[in-house]
């Protein structure tokens, strides 16, 4: 059995930060229930550009892998009754809305704590349920610019610039996944739920980590170093060689004396200026023109080999093509196949997130079609056909919509 089976998630996720969250979760075993709004056609991830079509997209299949989709329109009384029976047969209950909406909805622990005692509310919003801002929204390139990270990105003298990925929406989602484990383990534990009140801004504001420790204490004022350099460890940053950049990193003094004797140059470790990592600091502009002049004199591969026998952090620098056909990515099987009834033979960014060993012929499963598993999640948790007929006349997944995807048959 994979870890998390037996727990079961009903999520009301949509875009990135939130199906981010819960695809590690499922990639563990855990049942992962996606409530998708029939009023907005589900979750707006599906139409993401450029690669969609109808109602599918590679970005949405980015983020919701072995995944189960219902629709359900929890504002009528109808879809409302059949959340409640999912809430009783769940373990946890995720959301990734505006800080206002679960108040709105009536998703808090305190609105639910008679349907299940236990039941872990778990809210990844933008800026948190309360606060000054707990009612605008929030998204990762917001959160990049209110928290810092974009004053901090890019070279000196050029404008503030965004992560090239989404890293609020990821980290964010990461941290959910552990709120949720940490909830439920609580829950089975005491009998009893809560709500883990989480936000995109808390996450970019944490994840400053020792710039904000340096800055509280000493009043450090953080700059955008050229070249991608460390603020305080010198040399680790992009040098340019002859053909292309590598990344070089002294993180500790003797990987600095190894790279003197790499670029032969045994005399720079023992150059007074150089010697010591605050020596070094202090004269940056001294010593990093002299080492941009010998790294320009070799290829990147003439200089990743020697590197890499003494064992002299390094790496050359990728493109995403490069970086996804890496025969480390290749070995440590970072790539996952699935099988789409639109797009076909379909790979994908396997779940970092892994625990005991691998089992064998652990298959993935594709992102689910929109309102795929309704029908199938109804009759587990006990309903009839009537009963499902009832509740779709009654509004509860859309206005006479099909709950299963046309396409679902062939999958």
């Amino acid at each position: 059995m994979k870890p998390l089976e037996g727990v079961r998630v009903v999520s009301l996720e949509q875009y990135g930060a939130g199906p981010f969250a819960t695809m590690h979760l499922a990639a563990l075993g855990a049942e992962i229930i996606k409530i998708e709004d029939p009023r907005t056609d589900g979750d707006i991830g599906r139409y993401v550009p450029p690669f969609n079509e109808g109602e599918d997209s590679l970005f949405f299949e980015s983020f919701n892998r072995n995944k189960s989709s219902i629709t359900l329109d929890i504002s009528v009384p109808a879809g409302r009754a059949v959340f409640d029976d999912l809430i009783r047969s769940a373990d946890a209950l995720f959301s990734n809305l505006r800080g206002d909406v679960p108040a709105k909805l009536k998703i808090r622990y305190e609105d639910l704590c008679d349907v299940n005692p236990a039941i872990v509310c778990c809210s990844l919003t933008g800026f948190g349920m309360d606060g000054p801002r707990s009612t605008q929204p929030g998204y990762d390139y917001v959160l990049q610019a209110l928290a810092g990270w974009m004053a901090v990105t890019g070279e000196p003298g050029g404008p503030p610039q965004k992560s090239g990925l989404s890293l609020v929406d990821y980290s964010g989602g990461l941290v959910a996944s552990i709120a949720i484990l940490a909830g439920v383990h609580a829950a089975r534990r005491d009998g009893l739920g809560m709500d883990c009140d989480l936000s995109l801004y808390d996450t970019a504001i944490g994840m400053l980590t020792y710039v904000g420790t340096w800055h509280l204490n000493e009043g450090w004022q953080p700059q955008r170093m050229s070249h991608s350099a460390h603020p305080s460890l010198v040399p680790f940053q992009a040098f340019e060689a002859k053909d292309g950049w590598l990344i070089v990193g002294c993180a500790k003094e003797k990987f600095w004396t190894r790279l003197t004797e790499v670029i032969d140059r045994p005399d720079l470790a023992q150059d007074p200026r150089f010697r010591t990592f605050a020596d070094r600091g202090r004269h940056r502009d001294e010593l990093i023109p002299v080492l941009e002049k010998i790294f320009a004199e070799r290829t990147v591969a003439e200089w990743l080999e020697p590197m890499r026998a003494a064992s002299i952090p390094s790496a050359p620098i990728h493109d995403v093509s490069e970086a996804l056909a890496d025969e480390h990515t290749v070995a440590r099987e970072m790539i996952v196949e699935t099988q789409h009834p639109r797009y076909g033979r379909m790979r994908s960014i396997a779940s970092p997130v892994r625990v005991g060993p691998r089992l064998q012929g652990d298959e993935n499963r594709r992102g689910p079609l929109l309102g795929e598993h309704t029908q199938a999640v109804l009759r587990e948790l006990g309903y009839t056909d009537d009963a499902i007929a009832a509740a779709r006349s009654s509004g509860a997944f859309g206005d006479d919509r099909d709950d299963v995807n046309p396409l679902a048959s062939t999958a």
